[in-house]
């Protein structure tokens, strides 16, 4: 599905101005995603796997740490869902929210200066501070709503997978490293071997609101405990 800059902002409005939850695909990966897109160097992903991950914020404190960022924003947040089950066999659903790292990035697409990029040798979305002129247009273009002003640049911030801290020392991003049950995983989607392309082929998995044609690079391992999926 491609994505014009028209379509992405029709698609968005109704992700801005409505409260329902949009609609995710779920799919069962067998074969490599790197034959979704034309090889390149790099093109880095994530999965987080629902049934791994037991809430603890240990991802959230280490990139706060790692990278800086100041009270009151962030870049990924863990939500909890409400209890599944019956006492005393109760369970919860935890699901991420951060920066997709989108193939086809409606952010990038509507910035006026280029401030907001995607980074062709490694995939990875970023920001440009220094020509930010805090329009807001990528905030509201966003289908996911996890860019936000940093307090204190005022430029546009987000999720970059620690590139200018742990990636750029040779280090996994702050979450994933800092992750007790190992519910990250992140990796080079190109690299047929990589850790992330073996999780991605044995596990159930779906992004979020790929109906949009964004094409996300965070994939998420369906919850299934408690027969829910």
């Amino acid at each position: 599905m491609s994505c014009s800059r028209r379509n992405f902002l029709a698609g968005t409005g109704a992700v801005i101005f409505t409260t329902g939850v949009a609609t995710t695909s779920v799919i069962t990966a067998r074969s490599s995603v790197a034959s979704e897109e034309t090889e390149k160097a790099v093109r880095y992903g994530m999965l987080h796997d629902e049934n791994a991950c037991i809430g603890c914020t240990a991802c959230t404190d280490a990139c706060r740490e790692v990278n800086k960022v100041p009270e009151g924003v962030s870049r990924l947040e863990i939500h909890r869902s409400e209890p599944i089950g019956e006492y005393p066999d109760v369970e919860y659903r935890f699901t991420r929210e951060s920066c997709q790292h989108c193939e086809n990035p409606p952010c990038v697409y509507v910035c006026p200066t280029g401030a907001a990029y995607k980074d062709e040798k490694t995939g990875i979305i970023d920001v440009h501070k220094e020509k930010c002129v805090g329009c807001g247009y990528c905030l509201a273009a966003c289908p996911y709503q996890v860019r936000f002003f940093h307090p204190e640049d005022h430029s546009a911030d987000k999720c970059n997978f620690c590139r200018d801290t742990n990636l750029a020392q040779g280090k996994l991003p702050a979450c994933v490293e800092s992750c007790p049950t190992k519910a990250l995983v992140f990796g080079d989607l190109n690299d047929p071997n990589s850790d992330i392309n073996k999780m991605l082929s044995i596990k159930v998995i779906y992004r979020d609101k790929e109906h949009l044609g964004t094409k996300p690079k965070l994939f998420k391992a369906a919850f299934h405990k408690g027969g829910v999926v």
